[in-house]
């Protein structure tokens, strides 16, 4: 990731301004929303939003920062705890309820994973690394990618969105899948 270039006083405020902003609209209106209304809630200029933020997805990517670091970190903490299997498996549904805040977010998940955010990087590499400890410890499939978790992941954001209590319908799609790539029954 590159580093951002220290911006001035004013356009620091801006980008704050338009953060918190996005936050509170992804939040009530889902990830799809008009970044023109992101912008007026904001209070700046449709052109100051794409200045600081040329993607929707960056623009996600940012607003979901620290959520996405505390997630890795909290991870990285628990899985010792686990075997391998079962570290990818909480890994999993903690990835989709931690996304799952703001609607819509699924369709464009993949590519906000790699906007290059410190929150984007510890996510993936946290998911990387769970799937790596598997597949050494030979319990995982060696042909499971991030990328597919990132397939699955989305898959069940969008099979859960609509949903008004997921979280036994997330559990129940993370094990499919888990017994999927495993190789040891479950």
């Amino acid at each position: 990731m590159k580093k951002e270039p220290t911006l001035r006083a004013d356009a620091q405020k801006n980008r704050e301004r338009i953060l918190t902003a996005a936050g509170e609209v992804f939040l009530e209106q889902g990830a799809g929303v008009s970044l023109e209304e992101v912008a007026r809630r904001a209070g700046v200029g449709i052109g100051t939003l794409y200045r600081r933020f040329p993607t929707r997805e960056l623009l996600l990517a940012e607003s979901y920062n620290a959520r996405l670091l505390a997630f890795a970190a909290m991870s990285r903490e628990n899985d010792a705890k686990r075997d391998p299997v079962a570290a990818v498996r909480s890994y999993l549904v903690g990835l989709v309820t931690t996304t799952q805040v703001y609607r819509g977010l699924a369709t464009s998940l993949g590519m906000v994973l790699q906007s290059g955010t410190p929150g984007c990087i510890a996510l993936t590499e946290e998911g990387e690394r769970l799937l790596s400890l598997g597949q050494q410890a030979g319990v995982i499939r060696t042909d499971v990618t991030f990328d597919d978790l990132v397939f699955v992941v989305t898959a069940i954001l969008i099979a859960t969105e609509q949903d008004s209590t997921p979280e036994s319908r997330i559990t129940h799609l993370v094990e499919l899948f888990i017994n999927g790539i495993s190789r040891r029954t479950l």
